[in-house]
């Protein structure tokens, strides 16, 4: 069955990359939509602190969450409407503070010279969000199909959000600046109605996103070369998810950073520069692109 469904939505190779699931997108990962057909599997983390390496409390949330999300991702052109595609990104897995908290303290802070943080009370649970899109991707800038507009919802047992994006993707320099044809940039706008779930009961109304990326690649490869590679760099800013002990929404800022090699996808993203390491304070997510794998098979690659 896996192998008909992989026949039935195999395309041409493109650079291997997915949506993130929930809660991804307020942890600062790149979130734009794809927009070609992918079907991609990973796995992706996200940690929320209780304190920081000072022990000061970051909001009422009185326990340290690290969630470990095996996640599917599933994009679809729209044969009827040409130019709309569909996704589909589901994420689930144990929240326990295991890996997280040794990514965090006996990794990065070891690395870094900085102090553990502490944790006290720990979640435990089975925590999972499902989200779908749908988008709209026009030719905006002389390239073809660089904007795009949509909307889209998540939901499950962290907290739920409908939404509404815009913005512009892998926008070239012109043919005329040197190694133009390396450099792309993108940035997108994005709004968001929140209600609180199991895992965070008090969330903000609304929030408010900002993301601006550039990134560094081999964007025209030739012919069947399954070598496809990218650099992307990201800033997100985000009016917040959460609340201060009077309801006041709590702004965050991340770097991301992302590289991707023929089917194959890495990222991280962290809240360095907010200069306060705790709420929500990292993330990374590895990917893989079935249909990708499945077509260099078919060709023998």
């Amino acid at each position: 069955m896996l192998a008909l469904a992989l026949w039935a939505w195999a395309s041409c190779a493109a650079l291997a990359w997915a949506e993130s699931p929930a809660p991804s997108v307020h942890w600062g990962a790149i979130a734009y939509p794809d927009k070609d057909r992918t079907l991609t599997a990973g796995l992706t983390v996200n940690r929320f602190t209780e304190f920081d390496g000072a022990g000061h409390r970051y909001n009422d949330i009185r326990e340290t969450s690290g969630f470990n999300f095996a996640s599917l991702s599933w994009t679809e052109r729209l044969a009827q409407l040409s130019g709309w595609n569909t996704n589909l990104t589901v994420g689930a897995g144990p929240t326990q503070d295991g890996l997280t908290r040794f990514l965090q303290n006996d990794v990065v802070h070891k690395v870094r010279g900085l102090t553990p943080v502490p944790v006290g009370a720990k979640r435990h649970a089975t925590d999972f969000m499902i989200g779908g899109s749908l988008t709209r991707w026009k030719e905006i800038l002389g390239r073809q199909e660089d904007g795009f507009a949509g909307v889209g919802v998540a939901s499950g047992s962290l907290y739920h959000e409908l939404y509404a994006q815009a913005g512009l993707r892998r926008v070239s320099l012109p043919d005329s600046v040197p190694f133009s044809q390396f450099v792309r940039f993108s940035a997108m706008g994005r709004y968001g109605r929140l209600y609180g779930g199991s895992a965070f009961p008090t969330v903000a109304p609304q929030s408010y996103l900002g993301q601006v990326s550039v990134g560094v690649g081999n964007y025209q490869p030739e012919k069947d070369d399954q070598s496809s590679w990218e650099i992307e760099l990201a800033l997100t800013v985000d009016s917040g998810l959460f609340v201060d002990g009077k309801g006041n929404a709590l702004e965050e800022r991340f770097v991301s950073a992302a590289f991707r090699y023929s089917f194959v996808s890495f990222e991280t993203w962290n809240d360095f520069v907010n200069q306060k390491d705790y709420g929500p304070t990292f993330g990374a997510r590895l990917t893989v692109d079935l249909l990708h794998i499945y077509h260099a098979w078919r060709n023998g690659s």
